[in-house]
């Protein structure tokens, strides 16, 4: 790579000047960054399943509700911005912010559900991964 000053002298960069981006080390898992996002924005029935070694695309699922549409995007943005300002994590995918009915947040290996009361109760998630461990929120 070639670098210009303003001088107009040349200077070539070359992977010994390069310097390695920092680790970004975080103690709060990303689980529980995500379940406090949704506590502030008044979820209730949060839930967070713990599905290590029974499914391959995630290890654990945040699921919670909002009572109207306006309160499930509110969830989904909180979650998105502690993720993002917290563990400097960005979703890989997210369906169904428009229609807010079942908002699926993918961030890797957390996937995070937030329903509407008649879509939870209708989708079952916790039914469908009953193998999956209950994880205890801890109080704050």
């Amino acid at each position: 790579m070639r670098v210009w000053y303003d001088t107009g002298e040349e200077y070539c960069l070359t992977k010994s000047d390069r310097k390695p981006t920092a680790e970004i080390q975080i103690d709060t898992p990303t689980w529980l960054i995500a379940a406090r996002a949704a506590e502030a924005k008044q979820a209730t029935d949060i839930k967070v399943l713990d599905l290590t070694g029974i499914t391959s695309f995630a290890d654990y699922f945040v699921i919670c509700t909002g009572s109207n549409s306006k309160q499930i995007q509110a969830i989904s943005d909180e979650v998105g911005i502690q993720l993002k300002q917290q563990a400097r994590e960005l979703p890989n995918g997210l369906e169904g912010y428009n229609q807010s009915e079942w908002i699926l947040a993918d961030y890797g290996d957390l996937l995070v559900h937030i329903f509407s009361p008649k879509a939870r109760e209708y989708y079952d998630l916790e039914r469908l991964w009953r193998g999956g461990k209950n994880v205890e929120i801890p109080p704050e």
